[in-house]
């Protein structure tokens, strides 16, 4: 019988003037997962980050619209693999705890392990972003229904399945979010696996902007509940404006009760359009509900043109055979 082919490892790490730190993560890639292809993709970089990642052996790519969402849109349809593994390109991420991610992958098999970052030095998370991301992750596991630990976490681990029925569409640093709601809304087998996590070399200058980033991230949050749960979305709305309704009509309600008339006419006919615009917002959530039907079995069948992920030839994620 022929031999299955080798399983393919790709690496893709979105980089911004990352010269600095680029070329110690390339080296510390290969040296981890040495048949692994290690894709670095520009983004519109200024200093030298495209000569270093050369230099050190990366095959380097480019994607010229400025933003990381948009870069992983463009990597994760361009590359093909088996394996895929996203990490930053900053030097924070712990890259000796990668092939026990890509194991946890192969032996679920899972789709999407999720990199939980581990501090191993302190002030490794900038002021403010730890606790942000707390309550991300505990309104995000609340509203989905699936516990989350560490959601804007950007070391991931997916199946080629999980990657081409990935939409792919935030354009900046909310692509961690929609990463992560997707595996929820799909609900594909995923497994958290702790890594470490450090500060950025010296002189390294962070992209992320703690407060405008954050409320893109709550932007996106908030627009995926309505697309992922559209009945709790328009079904929470049309019960605030049922509310308002009650409240602008409780006059009207008092004086017909006590005289039999209703001399506030304008404030009767406000009342029953909100109310009626409270019934649209739950006529809406209930459609959109049997949409969002149709399009999560569509991309469950479109998931499922892909086999699960699993050891090729026996061998694991550093080229080991196991026996």
């Amino acid at each position: 019988m022929p031999e299955a082919p080798a399983m393919r490892v790709a690496a893709i790490v979105p980089c911004h003037n990352e010269a600095l730190a680029i070329g110690k993560v390339v080296a510390d890639l290969r040296a981890t997962v040495p048949h692994m292809d290690i894709y670095v993709y520009d983004n519109a970089s200024t200093d030298e980050t495209v000569d270093v990642a050369r230099n050190a052996g990366a095959i380097v790519r480019h994607e010229y619209t400025k933003g990381k969402g948009n870069v992983v849109r463009r990597a994760f349809a361009d590359v093909d693999a088996d394996v895929y593994v996203l990490i930053d390109g900053d030097d924070t991420y712990a890259t000796a705890d990668l092939p026990d991610m890509i194991d946890a992958l192969l032996e679920g098999p899972y789709d999407h392990v999720l990199g939980v970052r581990r501090e191993t030095e302190a002030g490794a998370y900038r002021p403010g972003h730890e606790l942000g991301n707390r309550g991300f992750n505990w309104f995000v596991s609340g509203v989905f229904g699936s516990p989350v630990s560490d959601m804007l976490s950007g070391y991931r681990v997916f199946s080629r399945r999980f990657v081409k029925s990935f939409p792919a569409l935030s354009r900046e640093f909310e692509i961690e979010t929609e990463l992560t709601v997707h595996a929820m809304s799909l609900r594909v087998p995923q497994k958290e696996v702790s890594v470490g996590f450090k500060d950025r070399p010296a002189g390294s200058e962070s992209k992320l902007r703690t407060y405008h980033d954050g409320f893109r991230i709550l932007g996106l949050i908030i627009g995926l509940i309505r697309h992922e749960r559209p009945m709790l979305f328009y079904g929470l709305t049309g019960v605030a404006i049922a509310f308002l309704g009650v409240l602008v009509g409780i006059p009207v309600v008092l004086d017909f009760l006590q005289t039999g008339l209703v001399p506030r006419l304008p404030t009767a006919i406000l009342t029953v359009g909100i109310v009626i615009v409270a019934f649209l917002a739950w006529m809406i959530g209930l459609i959109l509900d049997g949409v969002l039907k149709s399009r999560r079995e569509f991309s469950r069948l479109n998931y499922l043109l892909y086999a699960a992920p699993c050891f090729a030839n026996g061998a694991g994620s550093d080229g080991r055979h196991n026996d």
